[in-house]
């Protein structure tokens, strides 16, 4: 795997934060290489103020403080803050300001950089956000793989924010080029809602959560099956998302204190909502932004809920459920379970049966498959 970028005169050691072992995936991609190569051909103001979006690993963050420029990094990752940190570290730089995608955006930006984000809706609330907060006329520079730029991409920042053109595709990356001609008065709505009528919840949704308009099917099957069980003292929904899982956890677990983990900071602003307008009260409740579950204590949970994500921001990998998996197993009491839903191909059964011992399917469709296992007390497990 290669962790050298050498680019425009300018060499930097990245990495994917936290290291994995054997990792098989750089830090950067061939949209980050065209964008800083456009902006070493653009013209900007001594210490100019680059407002950057969805900086996957911190590859745009260090070239830009590294060319002298003032840096303001938006995400909604707490581990591509955690990567952006870490790498900025790596190669002793500082001074980037790195906030959440919660946070007022400065509106003093000088140019404003962008990776195109996964879902659409999240884009189409940046967008939102650019033309309320920042200046007329700023440029606007975005990238991502070329197949992932469509015509309506295009469309959607020509209606939020002015005239737009795409570049010519370079390693299979593209650019987008747009102008601030719109001001939007008002800041964008900061959730939408809909209702899950079958279980009597009415779900808040910040715009990058996964499924942020309907239920997905697979949380709609494991709420059919959530554990209810008096001995249960903590739950964690692990991947939390906008706490749906959480909700129900607590409703058929009144005795238990409940804590939502995404990486995900609107997941896990939506799952807080969430928790407190379905009557589940504040001393029950704790949410949190993490990495899995770096830094709980071991054995202090009952019961692990995990729908665990396939991919990291584009790129499909396994190693976060795994790594999911892992910390369960070290934070949950012996005799504690793990309960947890995926695609059946993705064999979440032979994972858990190789690191708990046991596993066992307790139901399935024909897509997803509910499987549970034990901590078993005398098991050392696998990583």
């Amino acid at each position: 795997m290669k962790t050298t970028l050498d680019i425009a005169g300018q060499t930097f050691t990245l990495h994917r934060h936290p290291i994995q072992k054997n990792e098989t995936l750089q830090a950067w991609d061939a949209a980050d290489e065209y964008l800083i190569e456009e902006l070493e051909n653009s013209v900007l103001p001594d210490n100019a103020h680059i407002l950057i979006f969805n900086d996957g690993f911190g590859a745009l963050s260090c070239w830009a403080i590294q060319k002298g420029y003032r840096v303001t990094m938006v995400s909604d990752s707490h581990l591509a803050q955690l990567s952006t940190d870490q790498n900025l570290k790596d190669n002793n730089l500082e001074g980037v300001d790195i906030i959440s995608s919660l946070a007022p955006l400065p509106v003093d930006a000088d140019i404003i950089v962008m990776k195109l984000p996964k879902y659409t809706r999240f884009l189409v609330w940046q967008l939102q956000q650019i033309s309320h907060s920042a200046r007329m006329n700023v440029q606007v520079l975005a990238g991502a793989k070329a197949k992932d730029i469509h015509t309506s991409t295009l469309k959607l920042f020509e209606k939020h924010l002015g005239s737009t053109h795409t570049s010519l595709a370079k390693k299979k990356a593209r650019l987008i080029f747009c102008q601030k001609e719109k001001q939007l008065e008002s800041a964008p709505a900061e959730t939408t809602s809909f209702d899950v009528a079958d279980y009597k919840m009415t779900l808040q949704n910040h715009a990058n959560v996964f499924s942020s308009e309907s239920l997905d099917i697979a949380a709609y099957l494991m709420l059919e099956h959530i554990p209810s069980d008096e001995s249960i003292g903590h739950i964690i929904d692990l991947g939390c998302g906008n706490g749906v899982l959480s909700v129900e956890a607590a409703r058929r677990n009144p005795q238990a204190k409940v804590t939502a983990v995404d990486e995900s900071h609107m997941a896990v602003a939506s799952a807080s909502a969430n928790l407190l307008n379905h009557g589940i009260t504040a001393e029950r409740v704790e949410c949190r932004v993490n990495n899995c579950l770096d830094g709980f204590p071991s054995n202090s949970a009952d019961m692990v809920l995990c729908n665990p994500p396939f991919h990291q921001l584009n790129t499909v990998t396994d190693h976060i459920a795994w790594q999911m998996f892992c910390d369960a197993r070290q934070v949950l009491e012996p005799k504690g379970r793990i309960v947890v839903i995926g695609n059946r191909h993705l064999g979440y059964h032979a994972k858990l049966k190789r690191l708990f011992g046991n596993a066992q399917v307790i139901a399935s469709n024909r897509k997803f498959v509910i499987v549970e296992a034990y901590k078993q007390p005398d098991s050392k497990g696998m990583r």
